[in-house]
């Protein structure tokens, strides 16, 4: 796993997000209630000799990746760090995802296939809101935004196919995310400009793809060197989840780089 994390194209220039200790301290006052320290352990390594909280003190940390990115952050950017660089590699023109009407997961899409030259074309669920806000008016700002009755949207497979194959047109092609892994579907980008046809690839909601696991897995790798963790130390990762591919992602770098660096979890 650690040969495979290396050798991929990230989105995110780094894994390194900003890890914020909490720490609980006996109190010594008569009233029960129990005192908190903060400390901010983020560039501490194992390596450069940082022992991070005194050992035995009991707490907890906090990934806020939600610093990420101005505006599209957490585990969806996370999740579309390794499959992003994969697309545009397979020469992808155009990806469709769909997602609510306040999808963290599309606004994080279309803000940053935007950013990587590739037109983000959005499935909402509902119908348009009077005022655009929130992740909402993100999507709006960089994607192409096309709102779903409840009703379509319940059959979400064969509305977004339908959507990429107009998006796609006669000359275009259309293929989903999974498929780029599973028969290699390598492109020439040139041949793709020079002959002005749409490579459309559909990612599904909330990005339930494999690639999408390797940003998560990823993100495990860097914190299990962080000094904040010790050798000796048994951590539990607490997670919530939607889709599960986090959860997923998170558990299998657990698992998978037990060996290098995470001892449990």
């Amino acid at each position: 796993v650690g040969n495979i994390l290396s050798a991929t194209e990230w989105m995110l220039p780094s894994p390194a997000t900003q890890v914020h200790t909490i720490s609980v301290l006996p109190s010594h006052s008569p009233s029960p209630a129990p005192q908190f320290a903060f400390s901010n352990l983020t560039t501490a390594s194992k390596s450069s000799g940082g022992k991070g909280d005194q050992q035995g003190t009991p707490r907890f940390d906090v990934v806020r990746d939600d610093l990420l990115h101005p505006l599209a952050n957490g585990n969806k950017a996370r999740k579309l760090d390794a499959l992003l660089p994969l697309l545009r590699r397979r020469g992808a023109t155009d990806v469709i995802t769909c997602g609510g009407c306040q999808s963290a997961h599309a606004a994080a899409v279309a803000v940053h296939c935007a950013e990587w030259g590739i037109r983000p074309h959005l499935l909402l669920r509902g119908e348009q809101l009077d005022v655009p806000t929130g992740y909402n008016l993100i999507s709006l700002m960089f994607g192409n935004v096309t709102y779903a009755s409840r009703s379509v949207y319940a059959h979400r497979d064969e509305m977004l196919y339908e959507h990429a194959k107009k998006v796609a047109g006669n000359s275009g092609t259309v293929l989903w995310a999974d498929d780029i892994v599973r028969d290699n579907l390598a492109v020439d980008e040139e041949t793709v400009l020079e002959n002005d046809s749409r490579r459309v690839v559909i990612i599904k909601e909330g990005a339930g793809t494999v690639q999408a696991l390797l940003g998560v897995m990823r993100l495990v790798e860097h914190l299990s060197c962080l000094s904040s963790f010790h050798n000796d130390e048994e951590v539990h990762i607490v997670v919530d989840a939607g889709t599960g591919t986090t959860a997923v992602g998170l558990a299998l770098g657990a698992t998978s780089l037990e060996g290098n660096c995470c001892h449990a979890c």
